[in-house]
C-alpha cells in the first residue's frame, strides 16, 4: 500500500459528470478558462506549477484528472479508453464550462488528446499548446524506426494482458518514479514528495489497469482515431524539451504540414517532463501565447 499525502493547496477540487464519466479536477482563478490535460502517469497535479501562475495572470485553469486517473471514474474494459472516449471527456467537459472556445494544454497522452480535440471538435478550442506530445500522424509515421520503437519499448510491454500491473505493483511503482526522477535535467524537478503524490494516485483500485488500457485501446483501435486525422487549423504553440528519453525528435518532421500555424519552441535543457524542468519558462510561453489570443465573443 502507498501512503497518501494531505492535498495540496493549489485551487479548489470538484467533480463533474460529463460524456457519462465523472471526473475529479481542480480549478483556480477567474477569467477566461484554461483546459489542461495531463500524461501518463501523472494526474491534475502534474500541472502544480502552471495552475496559480495562470491564476495570478488572470486566467482561470481547470486542470481534471483524466478518465481512470486518481479521483476521476475509472471505466472497465479497454474499449473505455478509445480516442472517441478521451475526446468526448474533454469536449463535454469544455461545454460543461460554458465558456465558449477556450486555449487547450496538453503534455504527453494529454497534448495527444488535445491534438486529437481540436481536429474533431476545432469549434471548442481557441488556442492549442502541447508539450512533448506530437501529432499523432507524425508519431505514428516515426514509430516503426528503430529511432523511435527503441524508446517505445514500453508501449508494446503495456500490451500484455496483467503482467504490467503485476510487476509495477511489485515493485510498489518503483519504475514508475524511476523514470521521473532519473529523465529529468533539475535534481528539483521532482520531490519525494511528489513522487509518492504520483504512486499513491496509481495505487488507486483501478487505476493501473486503466492507465495502461490507453496504450493498449490506442493499438486496438488505431485505424478508428487515423480516420479524424487532419491538418490542425488556428493558433498553435508546441513546445519541447530536446532532452526527450521517449520520443525522438524526428516526431518533429513534417509539423508545418499538420500544423502549419504552429509555432514550434524548443527547449535544449529540458526533458520529457518538460513543465517540471523549466516550468518559469512554460509558464511565461503558456501566458504569452494565451495573451496573443483575441477573447472569445
Amino acid at each position: 500500500m502507498v501512503a497518501a499525502l494531505a492535498k495540496p493547496g493549489i485551487g479548489s477540487h470538484h467533480r463533474v459528470i460529463v460524456n457519462g464519466v465523472g471526473l475529479h479536477l481542480v480549478e483556480a482563478g477567474q477569467g477566461p478558462p484554461v483546459v489542461m490535460l495531463h500524461g501518463f502517469p501523472e494526474f491534475w497535479y502534474s500541472w502544480r506549477h502552471q495552475i496559480p501562475a495562470l491564476a495570478a495572470a488572470g486566467y482561470r485553469p481547470v486542470a481534471p484528472d483524466l478518465r481512470g486517473y486518481n479521483e476521476s471514474d475509472k471505466p472497465p474494459g479497454v474499449a473505455s479508453y478509445r480516442s472517441d472516449k478521451l475526446v468526448g471527456d474533454v469536449a463535454g467537459l469544455i461545454e460543461y464550462l460554458g465558456a465558449g472556445p477556450v486555449v487547450v494544454v496538453g503534455h504527453d497522452w494529454g497534448g495527444l488528446i488535445a491534438w486529437l480535440l481540436v481536429m474533431r471538435r476545432p469549434e471548442l478550442v481557441r488556442g492549442l499548446v502541447v508539450l512533448n506530445a506530437p501529432h499523432p500522424a507524425t508519431f505514428l509515421r516515426e514509430l516503426p524506426h528503430a529511432r523511435q520503437f527503441l524508446r517505445s519499448w514500453y508501449m508494446f510491454f503495456f500490451q500484455l494482458p496483467w503482467f504490467p500491473e503485476a510487476l509495477l505493483r511489485f515493485q510498489r511503482f518503483g519504475m514508475l518514479g524511476h523514470a521521473l526522477r532519473s529523465q529529468t535535467r533539475h535534481s528539483n524537478a521532482f520531490t519525494p514528495e511528489d513522487i509518492q503524490r504520483y504512486k499513491h494516485a496509481l495505487a488507486r483500485p483501478g487505476a493501473l489497469t486503466a492507465a495502461i488500457n490507453y496504450y493498449r485501446a490506442a493499438f486496438r483501435y488505431r485505424r478508428e482515431a487515423e480516420k479524424c486525422f487532419r491538418p490542425v487549423r488556428g493558433p498553435a504553440l508546441v513546445i519541447w524539451g530536446d532532452l526527450d528519453s521517449y520520443l525522438n525528435p524526428h516526431v518533429l518532421d513534417g509539423l508545418p504540414a499538420w500544423a502549419p500555424d504552429a509555432r514550434l519552441i524548443r527547449l535544449p535543457n529540458a526533458s520529457h517532463w518538460v513543465q517540471n524542468d523549466e516550468p518559469e519558462t512554460v509558464n511565461r510561453l503558456i501566458l504569452e501565447f494565451a495573451n496573443s489570443l483575441p477573447l472569445p465573443a
